[in-house]
């Protein structure tokens, strides 16, 4: 199994990005497989790349997600391509459909069909990375715009790039489309211990295609690692949890609430939403089930840790995404090592 860590981008207010670059440097000395950042409603998630691709020579530089609905799906093949060529092809293209909040109320695009906007922006990258005329009639996608002087244009310079795409879903019919068509998968709720939740429905498009779920990188995070005490590291994990269940999303249309319950934990999902969207926060934290974060987390001692390492590589996770914990730069790096050092141990 391969270990990849998250990036911070630049926000006024935000952590120092001069602290991760040299995080993403150190990181690249332990031997980590890839760098990816994330893109909400702060710092976007390419530009930072495009700066760490001069600053490093072997780690992978993915987007974990490019939000599709921000994007013309050319200006994504576009922006994909440069960052290859910048980083001597070591870049990753993670895309995600977000959600309804963030779409239509940041960028002001319907998030109707989500999955054929996704199937639909994978086809047209597809063509371009081939060197394709770009002309596409699709349910959301039409290219060229239908009635206009536009006319089917092809990307300039060489084509044939091969350019992974990771796709970040959670839905069952968008895991199966995963399967079918994406290079990778970024799993952003994975448990270990219900991976069945999950990972049949990749394969079951992966089997329709002719593959198997060995075709594609899974990857699972992002899980914070903390060599501590167990108990104090779940309550300051509570609050976040609860957020992601009862905030990142609608109350009717939320897929981390959605994987969640899907992995056992239906009831308590309902009660955080409740409790949140009813004002009592607190108490919404209190009811995020202990195993839920010990289970998506790697807490405790070495022992513990090295535990959790294999039950992810026994689930079938190919690479883990993960944060680690620490005041300062160095602490951080160093809780990478010696997260880095157990790997090794159990990948052989």
């Amino acid at each position: 199994m391969r270990i990849s860590v998250g990036v911070n981008g630049p926000v006024p207010g935000g952590p120092s990005f001069r602290d991760e670059v040299s995080f993403v440097q150190e990181a690249e000395k332990l031997g980590v497989f890839a760098a990816w950042t994330v893109e909400g409603w702060g710092a976007d998630a390419v530009t930072p790349l495009a700066y760490l691709a001069a600053r490093t020579e072997t780690i992978r530089l993915g987007t974990g997600i490019m939000q599709l609905s921000a994007r013309a799906p050319s200006m994504i093949a576009m922006t994909a391509r440069t960052l290859a060529e910048l980083s001597g092809n070591r870049f990753l293209l993670g895309l995600g459909v977000s959600g309804a909040q963030v779409v239509e109320g940041l960028h002001g695009v319907s998030f109707a069909a989500p999955l054929t906007r996704l199937r639909e922006t994978v086809e047209v990258l597809r063509m371009s990375f081939a060197g394709e005329k770009i002309a596409y009639h699709g349910d959301r996608i039409r290219l060229p715009l239908p009635g206009s002087r536009g006319r089917s244009l092809r990307l300039s310079g060489a084509s044939g790039q091969s350019i992974p795409i990771y796709l970040a879903t959670l839905g069952k019919k968008s895991l199966e489309y995963t399967g079918a068509a994406a290079d990778g998968w970024i799993g952003t709720t994975f448990c270990p211990e219900h991976a069945e939740a999950l990972l049949p429905h990749i394969d079951v498009g992966a089997r329709s295609v002719g593959r198997n779920l060995a075709d594609l990188d899974i990857g699972a995070g992002a899980a914070r690692v903390e060599f501590g005490a167990i108990d104090e590291l779940v309550e300051q994990e509570r609050m976040g949890r609860a957020f992601t269940i009862a905030a990142m999303g609608s109350r009717d249309e939320n897929f981390y609430a959605d994987s969640y319950a899907r992995a056992g934990w239906a009831e308590e999902v309902e009660q955080v939403q409740t409790l949140w969207h009813a004002g009592h926060r607190d108490k919404a934290a209190k009811k995020v089930p202990d195993a839920m974060i010990l289970q998506t987390n790697l807490f405790g001692d070495e022992g513990r840790v090295r535990q959790r390492i294999r039950a992810y590589i026994d689930a079938g996770v190919t690479t883990l995404k993960v944060s680690p914990a620490g005041d300062t730069l160095d602490a951080r790096v160093s809780t990478l090592g010696r997260l880095m050092d157990i790997v090794r141990g159990e990948n052989h």
